[in-house]
């Protein structure tokens, strides 16, 4: 078979982690219904990665973890974690950009006042934004338990263009009483 090269890299390529040679000779006798000899495979991936240390490439092959993996050349490791920054910056599900907004205006806020005013529970969403460093730990209750208090963090105000918490936008700047249902009482 001439083109088993372009399957491994194939293979490589779509994995989201090292790829073993015992699991590409797998792929490989499973699509083919041949054996393929370890040493082959072993060859082939030797003539992948010399491909791929030719300086045309931003990626290499490395072997990593008893298995393959492409990973980005260390010239453009600078490059490539200023654009997972800013990916890490936009991705907010809404539940997480509820729970946000919720901790912005009644900071210093529980996790359990969060979740009473939200209905749902706010483990997964909180932990987000602590892990974005978008809200911080900010004390501890006096109330039964001591419970952990949420507030908003510096990175917070650079991320929206703050100076202040007071300059987030008024709740009643949000509603709009012209639009009513049913009659009005005086």
């Amino acid at each position: 078979m001439e083109d088993i090269e372009q399957y491994i890299e194939a293979l490589i390529f779509v994995s989201e982690q090292s790829i073993r040679v015992e699991e590409i000779n797998y792929c490989l006798q499973a699509a083919f219904e041949q054996d393929f000899p370890t040493e082959e495979i072993d060859r082939q991936l030797q003539q992948i990665a010399l491909k791929y240390q030719d300086k045309s490439f931003a990626i290499e092959l490395v072997k990593i973890n008893n298995g393959y993996q492409f990973l980005t050349k260390k010239a453009y490791h600078n490059i490539v974690s200023l654009l997972q920054a800013q990916r890490a910056k936009k991705k907010l599900s809404q539940a997480a950009l509820e729970t946000l907004t919720i901790i912005a205006y009644k900071q210093p806020v529980t996790k359990i006042e969060v979740e009473q005013i939200r209905g749902v529970n706010c483990d997964y969403s909180i932990q987000r934004l602590l892990e974005k460093e978008l809200i911080s730990i900010v004390g501890k209750s006096e109330t039964v338990g001591k419970p952990i208090l949420y507030g908003t963090s510096g990175v917070f105000m650079d991320y929206f263009g703050i100076n202040d918490i007071s300059e987030l936008p008024q709740l009643k700047e949000f509603t709009d009483n012209t639009v009513s249902i049913g009659e009005q009482s005086e």
